[in-house]
This record gives C-alpha cells, sequence and structure tokens, in this order.
C-alpha cells in the first residue's frame, strides 16, 4: 500500500465525482504533486551568505517543477473538466499581472515574482484535475503529511538539533528558515491536518493524524507568531459556526466526538511545548505571555511599524492604480515613499528595505500588481469561499460537508495569516495552498463559463511552460549562489553575474572590487547593482562616482 494512502483508507466517493477512472497520468500528476508538497518543504541549501535565498531558491525550484509536470500530466483532465469562474479571475490576474512586470523598474524581480504566481495556478489546475480523477483524498494526507513535517524540523530545531540546512537568526524556522514561516505553516495547514484526522477510516488513522495535529499546534505555539495565532482563531471560528450549519455535520455523531478529540490533543501539544523545556533563547521572561498580550497591539512596535508600512504603501498603490509598481518591485520602490528612521527600512544599509516583501500579501497584491488584478485576485478566493459555503448547506453526507468546511476554513485561514505577513508571495505556502484549493473545491462550487477545451488545454499548457522558464531560473540562481559561496577571483563572481544577473548582492561585490583593470568591469557593475535598486545608497554612491 502507498504510504500516502494508509491512512485515509475510505469508502469510494460519489460516483457523479468519478466519471471515469483515473488515467495514468493523472496518477502520475498526483505523485508529482505529493513528492512536491514533502519536498518544498525540505529544500534548502546550506549557503550562508544568502540566508532568505538559501531557502526561497530551492522552494521556488520545487513549486516550479510540479507546476510543469503537473501540469503536463494534467493536460488531458484539462479537456474534461469545464471551465469556470475561478479559472477566468485567475487568468486575468495572472495577465495583469505580466503586463505589470513589463513595466517594473526591476525587471528580475518582477519575472521572479510573477513566475511564483503563475506556478500557484498551475498547481491549482493539476490539483483541481487529480481531484475530479478520484484522487483528492491521497493528494490531501500528502499536504497533511507535509504540514506535519515542517512542524517536525522546527520542533527538533527547537529542542537542540542543529544542522546547517537550519537557520539560527531566526529559530525554531526549521527547513523553512524562520519561525514565522513555520507558524504560517502550522495555521493555513491546521484545516487540512484536521480534515486527514477525521477522514480516517481506520483508528491508527484517526490517531496518527492527531498526533500530527499535536505536533502542528506545539510547533505553532513556539514560534510566538501573532498572526498565526489569529489565523487559528479564525479557523475555529469557521469550525464552531460551520459545523452547527451543515446538516450533515451536526447529525453525525462520529464526527463530533472525533472532533472534540482532536481538540484535546491540540491543546495536549500545545501543553507540551510550554512545559517542556527547550533551546530557545527569549529575551523576555514571559515570551508566549507577552505575545499574547500584544496580540492586536497597534500602538508600538511591530504592530505600529505595520500601519506606518500600510500607509506608505497606500501612497504607492494610488501613484501606479491600474499596474502598480511591478510584482516583486515593492522593496524597490517603497525606499522612496519612506521617512528616514522609517521601521520597514534596514539599518545598515540605506535606501533598503528589511524584507524584501511588505507585511501583508494583500498589500503586496494592490501595490506591485494595482487595483484590477487585487480585485480578481480577491473575487477568485471569495467565489471559493462561497461556493465552499453553498456546499456546507447541500452536502449529501458528512465526508463533503467536512471538505467544504475544510475549504472555507484554509481560505479564512490565508485571509487572516496574508493580512499581517507574506504568505501567497512565497513558494512553500503558494504550492501548498493552492494545491489544497484546488484539491478541495467541488465542481457544484464553482459556476462554469464558456470556454472551448482546446482554450482551457493552451492555457494549462502555457501556464506549465511559464512554470518551466521558472525552474530553470531558479535552477540558474542555485548555481550562481554556489559560485559566490565558494569564493574565489573576480572571474568566479564574473560567471556568477552572468549566471543572475538580478541578482543585486553579486552586482554590489563586483562593483567594490579594487585595482585599475578592473575599473570598466566595477562601473558596469555599480550601473547594474543601481539599475535594480536605484534608492540603494551603497549602489547609488558606487555608481556616481563611474560618471
Amino acid at each position: 500500500m502507498n504510504p500516502f494512502d494508509a491512512t485515509l483508507t475510505a469508502p469510494p466517493v460519489h460516483p457523479a465525482a468519478v466519471p471515469t477512472p483515473p488515467s495514468r497520468a493523472e496518477r502520475l500528476a498526483l505523485r508529482v504533486l505529493q513528492g512536491g508538497a514533502l519536498a518544498v518543504v525540505l529544500a534548502a541549501v546550506r549557503f550562508k551568505v544568502f540566508e532568505l535565498d538559501r531557502f526561497f531558491v530551492p522552494k521556488e525550484m520545487v513549486l516550479h517543477l510540479a507546476a510543469l509536470l503537473a501540469g503536463v500530466l494534467a493536460l488531458g483532465s484539462a479537456r474534461r473538466v469545464r471551465a469556470t469562474r475561478v479559472d477566468a479571475l485567475l487568468l486575468g490576474f495572472l495577465a495583469l499581472g505580466a503586463a505589470s512586470a513589463v513595466f517594473a523598474t526591476n525587471p528580475w524581480a518582477a519575472g521572479r515574482a510573477l513566475a511564483v504566481s503563475v506556478s500557484s495556478a498551475g498547481v491549482f489546475w493539476a490539483a483541481r484535475g487529480v481531484a475530479r480523477a478520484g484522487l483528492a483524498r491521497p493528494l490531501l494526507a500528502a499536504l497533511a503529511a507535509a504540514v506535519v513535517l515542517g512542524a517536525a524540523t522546527a520542533l527538533l530545531q527547537a529542542y537542540g538539533v542543529r544542522t546547517e540546512l537550519f537557520s539560527l537568526n531566526r529559530a525554531p524556522g526549521g527547513t523553512l528558515g524562520n519561525r514565522n514561516f513555520v507558524a504560517h505553516l502550522a495555521a493555513f495547514g491546521m484545516p487540512v491536518v484536521l480534515l486527514a484526522a477525521l477522514r480516517a477510516y481506520r483508528p491508527a488513522g484517526f490517531l496518527l493524524g492527531g498526533a500530527g495535529l499535536a505536533l502542528a499546534s506545539g510547533a505553532l505555539f513556539l514560534t510566538r507568531s501573532r498572526a498565526a495565532w489569529l489565523a487559528v482563531a479564525a479557523v475555529a471560528v469557521v469550525l464552531l459556526v460551520g459545523v452547527p450549519l451543515t446538516p450533515a455535520l451536526r447529525r453525525h455523531r462520529r464526527t463530533l466526538v472525533r472532533l472534540l478529540a482532536l481538540l484535546l490533543l491540540a491543546g495536549a501539544g500545545v501543553a507540551a511545548a510550554l512545559l517542556l523545556p527547550n533551546r530557545l533563547r527569549w529575551k523576555s521572561e514571559n515570551p508566549y505571555l507577552e505575545s499574547a498580550k500584544g496580540l492586536v497591539n497597534y500602538q508600538e512596535g511591530s504592530g505600529r511599524g505595520r500601519l506606518i508600512q500600510y500607509r506608505n504603501s497606500a501612497a504607492m498603490a494610488l501613484g501606479s492604480p491600474l499596474l502598480g509598481v511591478g510584482p516583486g518591485n515593492w522593496p524597490v520602490e517603497y525606499p522612496r515613499h519612506a521617512a528616514r528612521r522609517d521601521p520597514s527600512l534596514a539599518p545598515d544599509e540605506a535606501g533598503t528595505t528589511s524584507n524584501p516583501w511588505p507585511s501583508s500579501d494583500w498589500v503586496a497584491f494592490l501595490a506591485e500588481r494595482g487595483l484590477p488584478a487585487f480585485l480578481l485576485l480577491a473575487g477568485a478566493l471569495v467565489a471559493l469561499a462561497l461556493g465552499a459555503l453553498r456546499r456546507m448547506r447541500a452536502a449529501r453526507d458528512a465526508d463533503e460537508g467536512l471538505v467544504a468546511l475544510t475549504l472555507l476554513a484554509t481560505l479564512a485561514a490565508v485571509a487572516v495569516v496574508g493580512a499581517f505577513d507574506a504568505v501567497l508571495l512565497l513558494a512553500l505556502p503558494a504550492l501548498l495552498v493552492w494545491t489544497a484549493l484546488g484539491a478541495l473545491s467541488g465542481p457544484e462550487d464553482l459556476r462554469p463559463v464558456a470556454a472551448a477545451p482546446g482554450v482551457r488545454v493552451a492555457a494549462l499548457l502555457l501556464v506549465a511552460l511559464a512554470a518551466g522558464a521558472g525552474a530553470a531560473k531558479s535552477a540558474a540562481q542555485l548555481a550562481a549562489m554556489s559560485v559566490y559561496a565558494e569564493g574565489g577571483g573576480r572571474e568566479s563572481l564574473e560567471r556568477a553575474a552572468r549566471l543572475d544577473p538580478g541578482s543585486y548582492r553579486i552586482h554590489l561585490r563586483l562593483a567594490r572590487g579594487s585595482g585599475r583593470r578592473t575599473r570598466e568591469s566595477r562601473c558596469e557593475h555599480a550601473r547594474a547593482a543601481h539599475a535594480l535598486y536605484p534608492s540603494a545608497a551603497a549602489a547609488k554612491r558606487l555608481a556616481n562616482a563611474c560618471d
């Protein structure tokens, strides 16, 4: 028996959901998405000089490869799956993002961010095709396993395990590199973990799912991420309101008993995390109580910094309302709108931001891609939520009601955590969230639109090809990072710059070289760095010295 299927063996789904047996290509697409879900959690490299990108770039490559391979394998099912309003909204969002990228100041950052969005749509459509073939259960099982795996790596770091694949700066981040990313994973992944346990056909599967939920809850608590804590509160509200509103669920005693038991196991995971001694070193004497007290504090600290950042980002959006400043170009343009002591600016390099993204998905999409693209994406997510609500009310049995409720809870978690941090902008959550949305959405959720089968196939093929280009770009970035990290002379650095022309770090290092014979080369790279980030003081100073 396949390990992905072992804990979720259950009675067959409704015949209407499986018009034909799954083809070999659809089964292979399932394996690609399953493997991608696990691989994106573990993917990381040891080039510590690239402290963020050593986690991001490998995970982006996994996302792009999953979208490429699963998309190509799902081309056959694209002819059978009807186009929906959500598809039209997502295609419009991608088209406007591509138009925005054309006018971006930093085209390399724009292409990279756009590739994440394109591949997100690719895995969504591939997952939907896999689900329509009757393979949603093993796919959702793999997603639940990926969530637990990510939480487990964070717990290993919290309790003393050290490896070069972990980052010490934002522990416990495990193979995600940052405690906030682990918290986001646990928050938006918790509904899928709950679903896996609730649907388990055997007691062993239920206990395994419960143990996974306890691990995820413990890791979430240790991260002290207030955004993720709020997201879990939103999930709890959806469950508390959604179960009574779903006739098939409120009459199903076994599901209600299991849900209560799982909540107790989640509480046990939090209690264990609180009581067991760990290796984390917080500055506060009562760190978890302090985080709880500051849950909605916008008068000081990071809360006040977010309000300042949102205000300045809104000014960016008003300046470019139709297409925004370009995907991935928020850090390029933000310094022009920020005051000198803005908390979002990097303290050690004038004219740059501390993070390469704003503290909100929704702020990023609005400022970078413009109001029309933002509304199209929001419309797609709202359409999914409304479809889930309809299916909850009309569910024919408890299983169907659970799937619809899980979809709604996942959307709620993503909406809340995305309001305070970057989620869908990043490869790991993009792959897991959009795959889950594709697997959970039912045909009755999504209202069809008129589109010929050939158009649907062409759209998916175009997305797969774009994902392939994204994978190639990620591979080149990894190669450039390897060359840079290994050191060597200027010739090696020049090779790294050719591999990754969009690397500000590599261009800046080459621009700071010494020796008269390299002056022309230094100036070339100084101008390249300045073109990528015009507000960065270091690049501006070096470029001006060449004039």
